[in-house]
């Protein structure tokens, strides 16, 4: 598996990263709706099916702690999101639920900057990066300091607004 450098900056203002973004002369990759199935696992790790808007990928995740390297993954392309779902719960697997999130991708100095939108919270920043330097590197670049970046996962960002995503089996907007 893979370490995942990956920060996340929560509650931002959108139209002002996008003008921090361009400013820095950013690359603009895509803007897409996104929908996934998660799966339980043991010892805090879960299989995610996510369609993209442009490919379906099968990822095992495995959190070791809240830090910026504390998840690992592997990560597969499938051909088909329908049936690979049909696929796991037919081997045992039950998805605990279906989330959606809308997602606009951009692209500085190698490094990937996603402006995430989920339904009930406020949009975050994901900076992802081949290294801590490359993630560090632009969080400053965005005028952010380390302090004020999280590496939590999803579920815990939803528990900062006080909401269960647990307890939630069918995430739309």
């Amino acid at each position: 598996m893979k370490i995942e450098y990956e920060v996340k900056i929560l509650d931002i203002n959108v139209k002002d990263i996008l003008g921090r973004l361009e400013k820095l002369g950013a690359r603009k990759i895509i803007e897409r709706n996104m929908k996934r199935f998660v799966y339980d696992l043991k010892d805090n790790s879960w299989i995610r099916l996510r369609f993209d808007g442009q490919k379906t990928t099968l990822t095992i995740k495995e959190i070791k702690d809240d830090s910026i390297t504390g998840t690992k993954e592997i990560e597969v392309v499938v051909s088909d999101f329908d049936n690979a779902n049909i696929i796991l719960e037919r081997i045992g697997f039950k998805a605990k639920a279906y989330q959606e999130n809308k997602r606009i991708s951009y692209k500085l100095d190698d490094v990937e900057i996603e402006i995430d939108f989920w339904p009930m919270i406020p949009p975050y920043i994901e900076i992802e990066g081949n290294s801590i330097k490359d993630v560090e590197n632009i969080v400053e670049k965005l005028g952010f300091q380390m302090s004020q970046t999280t590496s939590i996962n999803t579920i815990k960002v939803y528990d900062k607004y006080g909401i269960d995503l647990n307890s939630i089996k069918n995430l739309k907007f």
